[in-house]
């Protein structure tokens, strides 16, 4: 049976024509800078509003580990939380796997503080760098989510399959929620369920949109869940 299980909210940044400018042109320069703290406050400011509006909503926020212990962010999100003593079971907080590695000691200690609030964490673009395994001993990362490469025409292509596989064992062993990111086509959404990952995520299901799907039916970054 398909559902969604969650929804990930996006912060765009458009230019002076309304153009909006890819993550990835602009992400690694603004993240060290008062910048990237801005946006990690803005997404958090929204995402919890929309929670406290929607008492069925799960929703998932990007964050740089820079923004833990920065006053503005930590502000925002304990008045968030305040709002609504469901909302923290209902919040998973995403961070990639290379940014959690810069400063792991921090990312844990944060992450034990917040789940203990009913916060689950993701972790995002899991195999895109060179993964540290040890830390999963020490992080407890709650989803992982699986880069887009390794479902890429998974259908067909036998490394993926491979690597995929390994991947989804690893996060089974640890006892994580898998979602493969990146789905297109069909082909690659039913392989990846008959190999058991738990969630998919990709245009097949919904494109990014700045209306809200849960309001209207439609899929902005939905999620399908099989089970």
């Amino acid at each position: 049976m398909r559902r969604v299980a969650f929804y990930e909210g996006l912060i765009r940044v458009l230019d002076e024509t309304g153009r909006i400018i890819p993550a990835r042109d602009f992400i690694d320069t603004i993240e060290p800078r008062n910048e990237g703290r801005m946006i990690d406050c803005l997404a958090v400011e929204l995402g919890l509003a929309s929670l406290a509006a929607e008492p069925r909503l799960r929703l998932s926020i990007n964050m740089s580990p820079r923004s833990i212990g920065n006053p503005e962010w930590e502000t925002a999100l304990e008045r968030g939380l305040l709002r609504d003593p469901t909302i923290g079971e209902r919040l998973i907080i995403e961070i990639t796997e290379s940014s959690a590695l810069l400063m792991p000691d921090l990312v844990s200690d944060f992450m034990t503080r917040m789940q203990r609030r009913g916060i689950s964490f993701a972790l995002d673009d899991f195999g895109a760098g060179y993964t540290a395994f040890r830390h999963f001993k020490d992080f407890y990362f709650d989803l992982v989510k699986i880069d887009t490469s390794f479902a890429r025409n998974i259908d067909e292509d036998a490394d993926n399959q491979v690597l995929m596989t390994a991947l989804v064992s690893i996060a089974n062993q640890f006892d994580m929620f898998t979602v493969a990111e990146g789905i297109e086509h069909p082909q690659e959404a039913e392989y990846l369920a008959q190999i058991g990952v738990d969630c998919l995520q990709g245009y097949l299901f919904g494109v990014p949109s700045v209306s809200k799907p849960w309001l209207v039916g439609a899929g902005q970054q939905g999620l399908a869940h099989f089970g």
